[in-house]
């Protein structure tokens, strides 16, 4: 292959859709691989309380518009069937269920790419794998003792699970206020702990305030470090349902916690809280294990991205990473990635061959 893809979700699908206008075809010039077992990327994994009508900024991707979706309707119904519907209208071939398992240097200046149907060798690689497959659980004292439910948003199941329940909820963003708006009227109490003081933004989020948001993550990247989410840096949009629920006291915040006990969570100040469930909305990681091989990450623990190209090889693009992990940022990595790789194609196939190879 001239490309792989590994991913088929929003910044995956855009790759796909402008290496084909660029004129390379699925499964001869370039390949998409996806590990989900049906399109609709992280968004088919969501729960089904998340309706498509409290997903904010869903941006279409290139080509062809999302209309008319019900937004009474679970987002992963109508963004799986938006995806579903791109896939086949652009004939983009989506290789699923297929696990990728490492991605090493091959032969002649190829990657090699190990999956689970078979190797790839392919002259450069774009890589779209998202967070949702690393979610993150922080570690605190006494976390293996907590006799009642731990679960994470990645394993929320929505609000029904709850009923009766006290439960408590840890992560200051978008997705932990939604769980707790959710549980708090079916559980008999709720609490809410954050490591930060939430930020709530008020008035409009313009695009001069986008690009402000995400130059500063961009800059996490630039320097190799772990991006942090677009999200982290914009605050949490105060709108009426949360005006209402601050109202009820449903976010009060609490600071965070020392240990966890066998009931519950402990402060050093002597204070406790005895809970049934503890929900961890405390976000995700970049799926990238798979690219250990290549030796791409810095010091900083990330891997340095100028555009959406590995600074430590230029075969290597990142897209919906960083800086492009929400849906418009998405759909712009992937022409910013393709058009990249195809001056990568255009210089390799004009080099000269040396005396006695080729």
């Amino acid at each position: 292959m001239d490309v792989v893809v590994i991913g088929a979700g929003q910044a995956g699908l855009s790759a796909a859709f402008h290496l084909r206008r660029a004129g390379l075809a699925p499964d001869r010039d370039f390949v998409v691989l996806d590990h989900a077992p049906r399109p609709g990327g992280a968004w088919q994994f969501r729960w089904p309380s998340l309706t498509y009508g409290k997903v904010h900024g869903m941006h279409a991707l290139p080509g062809m518009e999302l209309t008319g979706a019900d937004p009474a309707r679970p987002s992963s119904e109508v963004i799986g069937a938006y995806f579903d519907t791109y896939e086949r209208t652009f004939d983009l071939r989506i290789h699923r269920p297929v696990d990728v398992t490492a991605v090493r240097e091959g032969e002649g200046g190829r990657l090699l790419v190990e999956t689970s149907e078979g190797g790839y060798a392919t002259r450069a690689l774009i890589n779209a794998t998202g967070t949702w497959d690393r979610p993150f659980w922080p570690r605190y004292p006494g976390q293996e003792t907590f006799r009642g439910l731990q679960l994470h948003t990645a394993g929320y199941p929505g609000p029904a699970a709850f009923a009766g329940k006290r439960v408590l909820v840890v992560g200051g963003g978008a997705s932990g206020t939604q769980h707790l708006m959710e549980i708090a009227d079916v559980a008999a109490d709720t609490f809410w702990v954050t490591r930060r003081e939430p930020v709530f933004r008020e008035g409009p989020f313009g695009e001069a305030e986008g690009r402000a948001a995400v130059a500063l993550v961009e800059e996490r990247v630039r320097r190799g470090l772990p991006p942090q989410s677009v999200v982290s840096v914009t605050g949490l949009p105060l709108d009426d349902a949360v005006r209402a629920a601050r109202a009820r006291g449903i976010l009060d915040r609490l600071p965070m916690f020392d240990r966890i006990t066998p009931t519950g969570v402990a402060w050093d100040d002597g204070r406790t809280v005895d809970v049934d469930v503890i929900l961890w909305a405390t976000g995700f990681r970049a799926a990238i294990d798979h690219l250990t091989p290549l030796r791409l990450r810095e010091p900083g623990g990330g891997i340095r991205v100028e555009g959406t190209r590995a600074v430590r090889d230029e075969r290597v693009h990142l897209v919906g990473y960083g800086p492009s992990a929400s849906t418009i940022g998405a759909n712009r990595a992937g022409r910013t990635a393709v058009n990249d790789i195809r001056r990568l194609l255009r210089d390799a196939s004009s080099a000269p061959v040396a005396a006695g190879t080729g």
